[in-house]
């Protein structure tokens, strides 16, 4: 049991004391580019699907 009570009392001594935490301006900045990547990452996903979809309905819509 004190080897619990000692990791959280050091964990938020560093969390308090250690850590850097980003200034608003940094952290909406950093929020944009996952916003954007996301959004391309998603129409890119699309656009393969899309295509996939495309040659898989050719290829068994062909009548022999």
């Amino acid at each position: 049991m004190n080897n619990v009570v000692l990791y959280l009392k050091e964990s938020y001594n560093e969390l308090i004391h250690k850590v850097s935490w980003p200034r608003f301006p940094e952290l909406l900045s950093a929020t944009r580019i996952v916003v954007v990547a996301s959004i391309i990452f998603a129409i890119l996903v699309l656009v393969i699907d899309l295509i996939s979809k495309t040659f898989t309905n050719f290829f068994y819509n062909i009548n022999f």
